[in-house]
């Protein structure tokens, strides 16, 4: 049995179309070969910001809230994320800067005594473990934007670097908030020890972080402390863009035993970068961690292409999830922290505050073509990809193969599919169209 679900490009829609094997002769040929596997998939999602759960949680009605996060996270009823990335503390979206060990001007916490989740208590924590019974499968990676500022040499969360004396105290900070977590029934999958260190933010939480000093604090420091404590959490390191590259081949080659892999983002470079870390370091994991659309590509097409694109290359570039940016944003593209600015970012779901309703974003019909569909476990497999259309290939645990593809052309295509040399078919795929095959 064939089962047909398709998104046009210029259209918002995302629904099941008939199986009509095309009578056209196909213009290109895309080879499936099911006994060749690659990356196990953990999966794909959004990130629960400060911003997303209180918009989510307080700003919608029992009823919408129930809508849409059955939307999100229910494969019968939604899409079935099984992917959240979470900030440790507050980021660009959240409407206060705030760390779990927040101190007066240059008082220090050495202990760890004032350590607390209780900010996270209120929308973060509620709404993930809804998720988590919607989905059992869903997995939780952790990223701080910034150490407490009084760890860090300017004594604030925004800008500066964390203060080596403190490496240690940070490390139990780590371990203190996936203790805290595991206290409310979340297991913490995986943590980064930093969100985008290369990049030191003016106007929001951030931190830099050198490849040497990540490396150092990771392997000295931070798995050391998960060693002792008996958790079995993942380190994903660098966790920024694919143009550095040298970052992640910096700390694998001092540190590879320390690190179960390596997060990426979109904002800069092109997707070939995981490969290479991952031909190099064939034991290590690649993550994609973050990626957001904005007004930067208009809506309604080329943004929805950008994604299903990115998207395809994300995965056949050894990818084992595929995670965007903010779960929700309002009207006005927030809240953001004070000070930040116009917010140009989207998330997968839109929430007026003012009407207090709701609406899906392209990126959520995007990421639906894979989410829904692709299991957690499935193997991606063997595709050859010669053109225009753009394709990946998964093999489920229980044997279905799932074919996404899109149309990356301004012109109707007709498409052959070869599975292992024995079976075939050609499908209709209109232009910047999105088609995810289910056998």
């Amino acid at each position: 049995m064939i089962k047909v679900f398709e998104s046009i490009g210029a259209q918002r829609l995302f629904e099941e179309t008939d199986f009509i094997d095309s009578k056209n002769a196909p213009s290109e040929t895309i080879e499936v070969n099911t006994a060749e596997e690659f990356q196990e998939i953990d999966g794909f999602g959004a990130s629960f910001t400060d911003s997303s759960a209180f918009l989510i949680d307080k700003q919608l009605s029992e009823i919408d809230k129930k809508n849409v996060m059955e939307k999100l996270f229910d494969r019968k009823k939604g899409i079935g994320l099984t992917m959240l990335r979470n900030p440790m503390g507050s980021s660009d979206y959240a409407r206060f800067i705030y760390s779990y060990d927040d101190q007066k001007e240059r008082e220090k916490d050495l202990e760890l005594k004032d350590f607390s989740i209780t900010h996270d208590k209120e929308s973060i924590i509620p709404l993930t473990l809804k998720a988590m019974e919607l989905n059992p499968d869903v997995k939780l990676i952790a990223s701080p934007w910034s150490a407490p500022g009084w760890m860090k040499d300017t004594y604030t969360m925004v800008k500066g670097k964390l203060r080596k004396e403190y490496y240690s105290i940070y490390a139990d900070y780590f371990v203190r908030f996936i203790k805290a977590y595991g206290q409310e029934g979340i297991d913490v999958y995986a943590v980064t020890p930093q969100n985008e260190p290369l990049f030191e933010p003016s106007n929001y939480p951030g931190m830099k972080m050198l490849s040497d000093e990540q490396a150092i604090f990771v392997k000295d420091y931070l798995k050391p402390a998960f060693v002792r404590e008996k958790l079995d959490t993942k380190i994903f390191g660098y966790d920024h863009n694919w143009d550095r590259v040298d970052y992640a081949f910096d700390i694998l080659d001092y540190a590879r035993d320390s690190f179960d892999g390596i997060a990426w983002h979109w904002y800069g470079g092109r997707t070939i970068s995981q490969s290479r870390v991952k031909d190099a370091y064939p034991h290590s994991e690649v993550h994609f961690t973050e990626g957001s659309g904005g007004n930067w590509i208009p809506e309604f097409e080329p943004a929805f292409s950008n994604v299903m694109r990115t998207g395809i290359e994300v995965m056949r570039n050894h990818s084992k999830s595929f995670i965007l940016w903010n779960m929700a944003l309002d009207e006005n593209n927030g809240p953001v922290v004070p000070g930040f600015g116009n917010s140009t970012c989207r998330g997968l779901v839109k929430i007026n505050q003012k009407e207090k309703s709701f609406e899906f974003t392209l990126d959520y019909y995007a990421l639906a073509h894979f989410s829904k569909f692709v299991k957690i476990g499935a193997k991606r497999i063997h595709s050859s990809q010669k053109s225009v259309i753009k394709n990946v290939v998964f093999k489920n645990v229980d044997n279905s193969i799932v074919i996404v593809l899109f149309n990356d052309s301004e012109e109707d295509r007709v498409t052959e599919i070869n599975l292992n040399n024995s079976n075939s078919f050609t499908m209709d795929i209109k232009a910047k169209a999105a088609m995810t095959i289910v056998i």
